[in-house]
Formats: C-alpha cells, structure tokens, sequence
C-alpha cells in the first residue's frame, strides 16, 4: 500500500523533534505503491498561497441522521473514531485541541509551494503517467490578490501545481466574462454535469459547451492512466444563485440534478466502459452522503465546500454496491492521497490517506514560490500594512461564531454606530494566532469577496428573528439537499436561543439586547452588515470598516462571544 497517514505524520513528527527540515518528508521513507491509479484530491483551498495558521472547528452540528456521524465530528470524538491518538501533531491536524499550544509548536500549514513539493513527490513515486490532481474549488476567492486579479494570479499558480480537472463555486463570483477568459487561461479541464445556459439566453446567442443539451460547462472527462479508464464527472455547487449574487452570472442555472446525474453515470458506463468513476464534488459532505446512498455506480465522491477534514473515506452502500464520499479539508492544509486497484474492468480495492501539509517540514518548491513572490510583489505594500496586535486566537470556524467573525460584528457596530451587527457564515478565513500583528491581508483573508459592500439600516425585531430562522434553516434542515454548506450567520450586539432541531420559524426565541432587554418583535433596530446576495449596498467594503476600527483600537481583545445558547440537542 501507499505510506498512510500515520507514516507519514510519523516522519513529520520525527524531523520535528530533530529540527530538521527533509527536502520532502516522503523522500525519506520509501512509499511502495498500490493499485494501478493514484488520485490527489484538494479542494476549497480560498486562494491562499502562503502558509496560514488554520483552528478546526470546536462544533459542527448534525442534524437527523447525521446526528453524531462523520463529518459532524469534532475534538475528542473526531480522535476517538478514527482511532488518532491525543496530544499528537496528527491530532493537532484534525482538531481544535490545544489549538494554541500545538500551532507555536508545529508552526503554519499549506501553501502552494509546499503544495507542488508535495504533490509532485507523491506523483514521481507513483507514476505521473498513473496520477490525477484533481481540484473541488473555491480556488479563485479568498484573498486580496485573488481580488485584485479577478482570480488570475490562481490560475497561474494551479497551471504550475498541475491540477488536471478542476469545478466550482466561489468561481462563480466573478462576472461571466472573466470566469470564461480564466476558464480558457486555465490548463487543465472545468467541468458541471449541473450548470446550464437558460434557454432564453442560448436564444439571444449566451455561449454554451453544448447548445443542444444547455450544458454552461463540459459535464465530464474520460481519462486513461496507463490503460486504466477513468471517467471525471463535474459538479459545481448547486445553490450559487441563492448563495451567492445570481446577478453575476445571469445566464446559468444550476441544482443538485440528481436524476439527470444517475442518467449521465448511465450512460458513460454503457458507452465509454471505464474502469473507475470519480464525482467531483463541490455539494458539501452531508449532500454527497445523501448522493451516494440515492445513485449507483458512482465508485468515489472526491467532495468540498464543508470544509471538513475527514481521515477516512465513508463507504455508503447503495444499489450499486459501495460508494467512497471523501471530504479534503480547506485552505491548501491537506491533500487527499486516494490508490485504486482495479482488475477487469471493476475496482477491486482501494487505500486513502489524507496528508497534512505542514509547511515548516515541507521545503518549498522554487519555481511556485517565485511565481508567489512575483504575483504578490505590486500588492506588498498595501497587504502588509500592520492595523493592531492580537491578543486571543482569531479564527473563523464554527457554526455560531469565531473570535474573528466577534471582531468584524464589533467593527460594523462601532463604526456604523449600530445596536446589532450580522455577518455571513462563510466557512473559509485564516487564523491569527496572540501576539501576532494582524495586516490588512489578514482581514482580506477573511472578507475578500467580490460583492462586500456594508449597510446600515433599521431592521424590526421580526424582521431580524426571520434572518435568523432563514439562515439556520439552512444549516439545521435534516434534508440535505435542503442545505446549502454554511455556518449560523454571526451576530453582535445581541444574544438568543437556538433549538437546532425545531423546524422553520420555530429554532429562534428569546432574542435580547446587550443590555438584556428583550428585542421586541414591532420595534425597529439599528443593524449594521454586509455581503447583500439580492442587490448592492452603498456602504463601503467591509475590509475598510473593519481596517478603520482596527486602527482605533491598536490591540484586539474578544470580551464576548455572540452565541446562542442551544436547547434540546
């Protein structure tokens, strides 16, 4: 088999103690090979090419039957299931725990150029003829050069990484225009079995890959590793329009299209007879779950957008016998290792290894970092501007809220002179850990969307519980294909209750006020936010109010945690 994870963390552990720095730390342990493919899975990695700190999450509620079941696993419990043993660097990977004491230990993760000395020491050792590097997404948003380059610097830095095939969501971000020029700029292939030109904008001449069927995008590659056939199937995150501006992207509608998937599964098993079929994911975990267990013939779900970092495959039986749901993280911190063995035509086994990229024990690639430095050098002095010291770990994750996300509420409170502040429950964000001068590129790190303009306006009580509820429908609907992969909204100024279990209109009671004082349902607010999905706001970006606050404050204390308290779960 391949050297798994334990191996690997193993070595990791070894030439820290030692303080070496290996060239690559897989060069120095011989990795024997399975099977005849290798796919090398990242996804969600938010355009950060440097190493980052990155806190796991301390919660992250199942609802239903996902009660208590991977990927809803989170500390002790995550160790515990997977058999990893606590106060390790291996658990420091995983977790939340000792977040402090282990990051000072064992230092920043990611980066794309420890990325490439990775990837291409597991693609050397195997067989590049044999290998595929697959990309699940959210690779072009998620930081100020992204912002500045409409995703461009990203393109270039995943042509030189070498990633095959690639889908997406927060690419959708972008205007059409500019997606389709980094589409065309862009190596490898973009592939969504379920984005679709609208029939009326085929009629006034919207450019499709297919006109006859409407399909926006290639919706699969047939790949041979080595006489081994491997078919590549897209799918982009259903919900964009809702989740994101559809105004960006007018033309193209999308879903789930579970039917139409099962059909096209068909149909390349029937015409194209391969060996092994892969669905790119960009669903989130719990909707491939639901996805594996509906459909066959699907033999792995390589997924993201969830950000969960899962040590092992799920194996959901369905009427096609057994489906891989695979989940690889976020932000460039690991790198999903997946060996196929496959005989007359079927897979006969498989061995999968999550690797961590621990950025201190992985030399950088020199050709990627001076592709970082020259797209980062017009931006340096703007990036590296110091705002205020931290004295809390600042870290986003969560699903009620982060010490980071407390610091941006508190910002639009204060600068917009607002009683209550909300902020979106976006998943990606780095973190910052006390001591640390926190830069306007951290604050990019954690606001740079494409759409961040403020707002302040008056809200009702009612109107503020009808967000609330909207939002935790959400995350807390026990329908999968009902949720859409993001955290509670995050709020300052105010505190309630929360019963994730209930249903719509009745998780969010007791709403209050700094000062105690029940938030009545008729009375008007002062609410200060951003990022508006519907249309835009006139306020400023959001990396201004919060860079301006900053600057008055000169060092960063979290004093309260806007969460709700939770009932009946």
């Amino acid at each position: 088999m391949s050297m798994n994870r334990r191996q690997f963390i193993q070595l990791m552990a070894i030439a820290s103690a030692g303080g070496l720095l290996p060239k690559s730390p897989q060069a120095a342990i011989p990795i024997p090979t399975f099977g005849q493919v290798r796919l090398l899975h990242i996804t969600d990695c938010h355009a950060q090419l440097l190493p980052i700190y990155y806190r796991e999450p301390d919660i992250n509620l199942g609802i239903g039957q996902a009660q208590g079941k991977v990927p809803h696993l989170v500390g002790r419990k995550l160790l515990d299931y997977f058999g990893i043993q606590p106060n390790t660097i291996e658990a420091h990977a995983f977790t939340h725990l000792n977040y402090l004491e282990s990051a000072q230990k064992y230092g920043k993760v990611g980066g794309f150029a420890h990325l490439a000395t990775l990837i291409n020491e597991l693609r050397d050792s195997y067989g590049r003829e044999k290998t595929l590097l697959l990309d699940g997404g959210d690779t072009w948003q998620g930081s100020g050069t992204a912002y500045w380059t409409r995703g461009q610097d990203m393109v270039g830095a995943t042509n030189l990484l070498g990633v095959d095939v690639m889908t997406g969501h927060w690419e959708f971000t972008y205007n059409t225009e500019e997606i389709l020029a980094n589409i065309k700029k862009f190596n490898g292939e973009f592939i969504a079995q379920n984005v679709f030109v609208k029939e009326e904008a085929l009629f006034d001449g919207s450019p499709a890959y297919d006109e006859d069927t409407g399909n926006a995008f290639k919706p699969y590659t047939m790949r041979d590793l080595a006489g081994t056939r491997v078919a590549i199937i897209g799918q982009a995150f259903p919900y964009t329009p809702i989740a994101n501006p559809a105004r960006f992207i007018p033309d193209w509608t999308f879903g789930i299209r579970e039917f139409q998937l099962q059909n096209l599964v068909n149909r390349i098993r029937d015409e194209e007879k391969p060996d092994i079929i892969v669905l790119l994911s960009h669903n989130g975990m719990d909707v491939d779950l639901k996805i594996a267990a509906n459909l066959s013939g699907i033999n792995v779900i390589l997924g993201g957008h969830t950000h969960d970092a899962v040590p092992s495959p799920v194996e959901v039986k369905n009427n096609g016998g057994i489906t891989l749901v695979c989940n690889a993280g976020s932000n460039g911190k690991f790198v999903g290792v997946l060996d196929f063995s496959v005989k007359n035509g079927k897979v006969k086994g498989y061995k999968y290894s999550l690797q961590p990229v621990f950025s201190n024990l992985i030399q950088a690639d020199k050709n990627m970092q001076a592709y970082i430095d020259k797209v980062r050098k017009p931006y340096l002095n703007k990036l590296q501007q110091k705002l205020a010291v931290a004295e809390d770990v600042l870290y986003r994750r969560g699903n009620f809220n982060g010490t980071f996300d407390q610091l941006i509420c508190n910002a639009l409170r204060s600068q917009g002179d607002a009683q209550i502040a909300l902020s979106p429950g976006f998943r990606w964000g780095t973190t910052i850990l006390p001591g640390q001068d926190i830069t306007f590129e951290d604050i990019l790190n954690q606001t740079c969307i494409t759409y961040p303009e403020t707002y302040v306006k008056n809200l009702t009580g009612q109107d503020i519980k009808n967000i609330l509820e909207d939002v935790s429908d959400n995350l807390f609907n026990p329908d999968p294909y009902r949720q859409q992969g993001g955290d509670m909204v995050r709020v300052g100024g105010m505190n309630y209750v929360c019963k994730p279990k209930q249903s719509i209109g009745k998780r969010i009671s007791q709403m209050t006020l700094y000062d105690g004082s029940s938030i009545d349902m008729h009375k008007q607010y002062k609410v200060a936010g951003w990022a508006t999905v519907s249309k835009p706001s006139e306020g400023k970006p959001i990396w201004t109010i919060v860079a301006d606050d900053l600057r008055d404050r000169k060092t960063i204390k979290i004093n309260r945690l806007n969460t709700p308290k939770l009932l009946n779960i």
